[in-house]
């Protein structure tokens, strides 16, 4: 059985937890695995040549001497959990930690000296033998999109913790991005690294020479594989595609896919990512779009016939073959038709569709993703209207059984069938050919008794100045414990800027995500440690906290998390029912939000909502029983102080 979950944190909580089944730890490991992906664990290989390159490099010795140390030690080589210390990537940066990972699938398999005792492979070995694997929505969901990834078949059982992100978890998986650092992790994934000593990139000729050393019509299509991918964008795409300089069909595109957003976005400059359908193209684009086709035609073909050749050696050689290179020539035949040519036609898919109308299925739209006002990435998306759809037919489908479960699956309109409808929707469970049993369990806390929620009617939302003062009395008037909230980044920014001096000049420490150069993780763990502690973050801490006791008394959140209006966000609107969907998303965000509050039965707390248009509709988004008083900032105030002496 494997048991999926969204967050890392859970995922530890439920290993944790599984204590109580299997107490003696020699049971327990061989009959519990703590699954994640390859880009989770340290690549003993990286780090061989990491330690190799040091002479060159003596600036990252510590660092990557620290990494040795903690690799002697770990229990399994888990980078972002278990015994790594979060803090380590900030001492010695990324490159020399988390960057030693296997993030670009350049993995020899057993043509690797570490590969007896290499983390992951353990990690997928043991998987397979035992009884209960606990993964995450990104991994399950990866697999179910690439029929097995690392397993040669899917898993049978499943169930999914944190139901209400498979929706979520679904559209990442069953994306198609055709955009420039796609195309170009692409290239860099076949070629390796172009440019002498710049990076430790394996290519692909580099992983599989020796398989195809002795077939020489394998060879001929290697050749052929690494001269279509040059049809892919190499390092400084971006510099050129500014300089309106672009070189090959990929960086053509690209070109004419950032003039396509920016002619349709006139007057909407500023820091953030700007985005486009794909009606009215601008001239050339279509041009643009057939020529890149017609150029991944060169690549798609060599690369369906090298994974093929490679497949067929597992039966022409049945005698010849050890496991070792079976298991090493299956993977890299899988890997090329995954990660090749999955990917490859799904881009032509979507390049034949652009002059004529998208399929229903799906929504269509040109990007221009920017951080602080810069352009980092440009290209076309296409993303599934109900991604559940494809997750039903590749995954819960072909399952044997299947559980989803979530403290806030259901919606909270009041409307008992309504909400179920919701949760199906959002599940998937209501493209089955069977319908679910559902089965709802009341919850073991006092929340009536131990929380509170008020609205403020009197904080003006879109004046900083208001909005700040408000979290800097509340958070004084609970002394610390506050945790806020934020819909925007910059919004979180421009607070902290104006409260860190006087809550520390009155004993209260102020963290922020986006301003401390740390992760969130780290963040959360000061946060938890600190009684008095305040922090402020976004979406991935209103949904991955767990600060049980008194370190966490106060949320404030500063408006309702209505969802953005993007084109990808009103193509489900209208399928979805639109008011009643951007609602469902709202209490969704809300009852998150609150559920960071009281995590065991005696905490307790108060959670305040800066937003005086926030609708009572919403209000089905806190727990039976409690009530959400509307007040001003002042009564707010003096309420947060009082409640919270009171226990």
């Amino acid at each position: 059985m494997w048991i999926s979950t969204y967050t890392r944190n859970l995922q530890h909580q439920i290993d944790a937890e599984l204590d109580r089944l299997y107490p003696e730890p020699a049971t327990k490991a061989r009959k519990v695995v703590l699954r994640k992906g390859r880009e989770n664990y340290l690549c003993l290989l990286n780090l061989e040549e990491a330690v190799r390159g040091m002479p060159m490099q003596p600036h990252h010795a510590i660092g990557v001497g620290l990494m040795a140390r903690w690799a002697a030690a770990t229990r399994d080589g888990d980078l972002t959990g278990g015994d790594f210390p979060g803090w380590l990537v900030d001492i010695a940066g990324r490159g020399r930690t988390l960057g030693l990972a296997d993030r670009r699938g350049e993995c020899i398999y057993s043509a690797c000296d570490h590969y007896a005792r290499c983390y992951i492979e353990k990690s997928v070995r043991r998987a397979r033998k035992a009884d209960v694997v606990i993964a995450n929505h990104a991994l399950v969901m990866v697999q179910a999109a690439l029929g097995g990834g690392e397993e040669p078949t899917l898993p049978t059982r499943y169930v999914f913790d944190e139901g209400h992100h498979v929706f979520d978890a679904a559209d990442s998986a069953f994306a198609g991005h055709l955009t420039g650092r796609e195309t170009q992790e692409l290239r860099r994934w076949l070629l390796g690294a172009e440019e002498t000593g710049r990076s430790r990139a394996r290519g692909l000729k580099r992983r599989i020479e020796d398989l195809v050393a002795s077939d020489e019509q394998a060879q001929e299509l290697m050749d052929a594989v690494m001269l279509g991918a040059r049809v892919l964008p190499a390092e400084g795409w971006a510099a050129r595609l500014s300089a309106d300089n672009p070189q090959g069909p990929t960086e053509a595109f690209l070109l004419a896919a950032r003039r396509q957003v920016y002619s349709r976005t006139a007057g909407q400059g500023g820091p953030y990512s700007l985005e486009a359908d794909k009606a009215y193209p601008v001239d050339g684009l279509l041009d643009a779009a057939a020529a890149l086709e017609a150029a991944l035609v060169r690549l798609a073909d060599p690369l369906a016939g090298l994974a093929k050749r490679l497949a067929a050696r597992l039966e022409d050689e049945t005698a010849e073959l050890d496991s070792d290179q079976r298991r090493r020539i299956d993977a890299m035949a899988r890997s090329l038709t995954r990660r090749g040519v999955l990917t490859v036609e799904a881009w032509r898919a979507m390049l034949k569709t652009l002059p004529v109308e998208t399929p229903a299925q799906f929504v269509d739209w040109f990007a221009v993703e920017r951080i602080d006002g810069r352009d980092v990435d440009v290209g076309l998306y296409r993303h599934w209207i109900d991604p559940t759809v494809p997750f039903a037919e590749a995954l819960a489908g072909p399952a044997h059984g299947m559980v989803v479960t979530s403290a806030t699956l259901t919606d909270g309109t009041g409307d008992t069938a309504m909400d179920w409808q919701a949760a199906e929707d959002r599940c998937g469970a209501s493209h089955l050919p069977k319908p679910a049993l559902r089965a709802q369990v009341p919850s073991p806390f006092d929340y009536p008794n131990r929380t509170r929620v008020m609205v403020v009617t009197d904080v003006r939302k879109d004046d900083l100045g208001q909005v700040a003062s408000a979290y800097r009395t509340l958070f004084q008037a609970a002394g610390g414990g506050g945790l806020g909230l934020f819909t925007a980044i910059s919004r979180l920014r421009a607070v902290y800027d104006r409260i860190v001096e006087p809550l520390d000049a009155t004993g209260i420490p102020l963290y922020a995500q986006h301003v401390d150069p740390l992760d969130v993780a780290t963040l959360i763990d000061i946060f938890r440690g600190e009684e008095h502690a305040c922090l402020l973050g976004t979406d991935a801490v209103r949904d991955g906290v767990d600060v049980p006791g008194r370190s966490l008394r106060l949320i404030v959140f500063d408006r309702v998390p209505w969802p953005r209006p993007d084109i990808l966000h009103r193509a489900r609107r209208d399928a979805f029912g639109r008011r009643r969907y951007e609602d469902m998303i709202a209490r969704l965000r809300l009852k998150q939000a609150f559920g960071r509050l009281v995590r065991r039965a005696d905490d307790t707390g108060v959670f305040v909502l800066l937003d005086p248009m926030m609708p009572s509709r919403l209000f089905g988004a806190f727990p039976e029983g409690v009530e959400v008083r509307r007040v001003g900032i002042k009564e707010a105030v003096e309420a947060t102080a009082e409640f919270l002496r009171g226990w």
